[in-house]
């Protein structure tokens, strides 16, 4: 899952969408006017280093951190850089929900 919805209020307001993960990645890329292909030393020089979101709960990755674990210098296209970063976020959504705080927030109502 890449992007939820909050809670609706009872209000004509439009939903905001929480972007995480791939999606959040690809505002970013949007937003840096990123070509391909790229290597990692021009993605950083053009994304900086933002704090991705990598689940609903709003807990983030540094992006040079996740490219340091994608464990790629060179990507030729947006879905292969994509298809890298991916595993990244789904390990780090993995390792807070299995932390004890983790396990402890899923039980409480918010």
């Amino acid at each position: 899952m890449m992007g939820v919805r909050p809670p609706q209020a009872n209000d004509d307001e439009e939903p905001e969408i929480i972007a995480f993960g791939i999606a959040a990645l690809d505002e970013y890329l949007e937003q840096g006017n990123v070509t391909f292909p790229a290597t990692d030393e021009e993605l950083r020089r053009a994304l900086g280093d933002p704090d991705i979101p990598y689940d609903a709960k709003g807990h983030t990755i540094s992006f040079g951190s996740a490219l340091e674990r994608a464990g790629r210098e060179r990507f030729e296209n947006r879905q292969q850089f994509m298809n890298a970063l991916h595993p990244v976020f789904e390990a780090e959504r993995e390792r807070t929900n299995n932390s004890f705080v983790g396990r402890v927030r899923s039980l409480l109502p918010f």
